[in-house]
């Protein structure tokens, strides 16, 4: 597929493979006369706030998050809210789904940091792969490695096969295990389907990829997935609000998620039918691959990590990240870095504008870091609607509010939400 950086609304990078179809759930709100913005309004960057707002009553958005960094500095965070039962602060928390993938991409390059680990690591000196009875692995496995899993080279393409993220009932089903799945289900399952690619050869999108790069974090490091993530990458920057999200229950802060679908749920058998956001796929099956919620404020710290080397990353190992791949870079230059999309540019020089977005039933986020200097992080309670419109196209709309601002505010937001 087409993912180019001016054209995000291609870039179907949903989570949850379980793209809820069912009967419409329609929300309607009085949005103009209940639009309310928290946070502190910034004069000189009125126009992301007027953009946030026009993508988010166009569609209907009933809760949403900015913030923005400027060389360094957290100048923008603020909170939206289209409907007057939903309260949205700067740091109140969203799943950010496949953002996760440059969370679970660091945390292993920390283990390859620390010496305990290498990306060349072939994942089955890890993990064990176990077919069902009568089944047998694909010999290729074994030359699936830690780089490819993190590059999406490791041979699963969902758009040939189908994303065993989002196949929970089908592998409830050829187990004859229950639902809510674990990831040891999953893996069994895909032990025993052939690989759709030769690994390392075609770039093909892949929850499953991630969902064993978080167990190989799991079986290297000795300690949970989220636990290991939160030690070694989140406390050194103080980001204390993020957690894993649940299926159902919220955390305190989190807001509520909208969907016009509904499905059956994947918790258990009983074929109920829920919320397209809550119950329709598995927090927990999705921990490494779109598991996490956050607030903006929380993803601009963290994609401001990568500006520079520290404690957390190095040198080496932010090389890692924006290294082209063995294969797979477009036609107009952009590539699948470790967790990141990377396009180079020469504008200003030479630098590189790097990006993720994420998509649930309930959600929609876009991170960008830019070749000179900015970043921001937009998250969105839903990303569909009876509009049809785009959720893609809120990547233009900042690109169109960054270059409307005259004057960059000298202000620092960070000491705020970020007390040492």
């Amino acid at each position: 597929m087409e993912l180019s950086r001016r054209n995000l609304g291609k870039l179907v990078v949903a989570t949850g493979g379980a793209a809820a179809l069912g009967t419409a759930v329609i929300r309607s709100a009085d949005a103009a006369a209940t639009w309310k913005a928290t946070g502190t309004a910034v004069p000189a960057l009125a126009g992301f706030d007027n953009q946030m707002k026009t993508f988010m009553q166009a569609r209907g958005v009933t809760a949403g998050q900015l913030a923005v960094t400027y060389k360094g500095r957290l100048v923008l965070a603020r909170g939206y809210s289209t409907e007057s039962t939903v309260a949205v602060q700067p740091t109140s928390l969203f799943r950010v789904a496949s953002l996760t993938k440059s969370f679970t991409s660091a945390a292993i390059l920390k283990l390859v940091q620390d010496g305990k680990l290498s990306l060349t690591t072939p994942v089955t000196s890890i993990l064990t792969f176990t077919p069902p009875a009568g089944q047998t692995v694909d010999p290729r496995l074994k030359t699936v490695t830690i780089k490819r899993l993190l590059q999406h080279l490791g041979g699963w393409d969902r758009d040939v096969s189908g994303d065993p993220t989002g196949m929970d009932a089908t592998i409830s089903k050829a187990l004859g295990v229950p639902m809510e799945l674990h990831h040891a289900d999953v893996i069994k399952f895909m032990a025993g389907r052939p690989l759709d690619n030769a690994p390392g050869t075609k770039v093909a999108y892949s929850n499953y990829g991630y969902l064993l790069a978080g167990r190989v974090i799991e079986k290297v490091s000795g300690l949970p997935y989220a636990t290991y993530v939160q030690q070694k990458l989140l406390t050194p920057l103080k980001i204390t609000r993020m957690a894993q999200g649940y299926s159902i229950a919220k955390h305190a802060g989190e807001v509520p998620y909208d969907s016009q679908y509904t499905a059956k749920t994947v918790l258990d058998t009983t074929g109920k039918v829920v919320a397209a956001p809550y119950g329709s796929f598995s927090m927990r099956i999705h921990d490494a691959n779109g598991g996490w919620i956050a607030s903006a404020p929380d993803l601009v710290r963290w994609a401001k990590m990568f500006d520079a080397p520290s404690t957390v990353l190095n040198s080496t190992s932010l090389a890692s990240v924006w290294a082209k791949p063995e294969t797979g870079v477009s036609p107009d230059g952009w590539y699948y870095g470790l967790g990141w999309q990377v396009r180079p540019t020469t504008q200003g020089g030479t630098g590189r504008n790097t990006w993720h977005t994420g998509s649930l039933p309930g959600t929609f986020t876009l991170l960008v870091r830019t070749y000179n200097g900015m970043s921001w992080a937009a998250l969105f309670n839903r990303r569909d609607d009876a509009s049809g419109k785009s959720y893609g196209d809120i990547d233009a709309a900042m690109w169109t509010a960054a270059a409307g601002v005259k004057t960059w505010p000298t202000n620092d937001l960070f000491p705020t939400y970020f007390p040492s």
